[in-house]
């Protein structure tokens, strides 16, 4: 059974969300605010965590940091906040996913399911030793490590992901559509700007040249 840590103050939402995930089959525990969920988490060892952006004492995105600083998790945010700069500070302390507020249960759940998803793809990955390469832009799947002109740069599970979909196949242009399917596991229309944020995160982090926006179809890894 999957542990599923959720940090929510709000009681309302947080029990409504237990009780889901509860009934998905899920192993859940709930804390309310930083300071108990940093304790909740070293204690029960989630194998993912929903959380709150906005929390009493240390706000969500310190929390995120502490947690993978001390051991990596896949997490999925939620905000109340709709700006992008928000949602992008987020995905840069290390969350992987986020769902705006509110937020119907059936999407926050297709969410953990397909953040589980992930792992386990990222697992087998990990058997995989060969390398990519494009440009300057190398990609070690085994490792999960990437560099750039041969500096290695820190990405989220969710960047690395979507990075190697792409190098897959450098040069096709991939849709929205798809890469929601291939790389977050569901397709939602309104969830499109998910993949428009991870895209801007990999520009900040490789340059703003190495994935071509094709505008109205979708996103392709530059040939070099």
């Amino acid at each position: 059974m999957k542990r599923v840590l959720v940090v929510e103050d709000d009681d309302t939402i947080a029990l409504a969300v237990r009780d889901r995930l509860t009934a998905e089959g899920f192993d859940v525990r709930v804390a309310a605010d930083g300071e108990s969920a940093l304790t909740a988490y070293g204690g029960s060892e989630p194998d993912l965590v929903v959380l709150d952006r906005l929390l009493p004492g240390l706000d969500g995105l310190e929390v995120c940091r502490r947690m993978q600083a001390a051991r990596p998790v896949p997490v999925l945010m939620l905000t109340a906040l709709g700006e992008e700069t928000d949602m992008l500070v987020g995905l840069g302390v290390g969350a992987d996913d986020y769902l705006a507020k509110p937020f119907s249960m059936r999407e926050l759940v297709a969410r953990v399911h397909a953040l589980l998803r992930r792992v386990e793809r990222a697992a087998r990955l990990a058997t995989e030793d060969t390398v990519i390469r494009v440009g300057d832009v190398e990609i070690d799947p085994a490792a999960r490590r990437v560099f750039v002109a041969g500096r290695e740069t820190q990405l989220t599970r969710t960047e690395f992901d979507l990075l190697h979909r792409l190098a897959e196949r450098p040069g096709q242009v991939f849709e929205r559509d798809r890469l929601l399917s291939d790389v977050w596991g569901f397709t939602e229309a309104a969830a499109t700007r998910t993949v428009d944020s991870h895209v801007r995160a990999l520009r900040r982090k490789l340059g703003p040249d190495v994935v071509r926006t094709v505008h109205g179809v979708g996103y392709a890894l530059v040939r070099p």
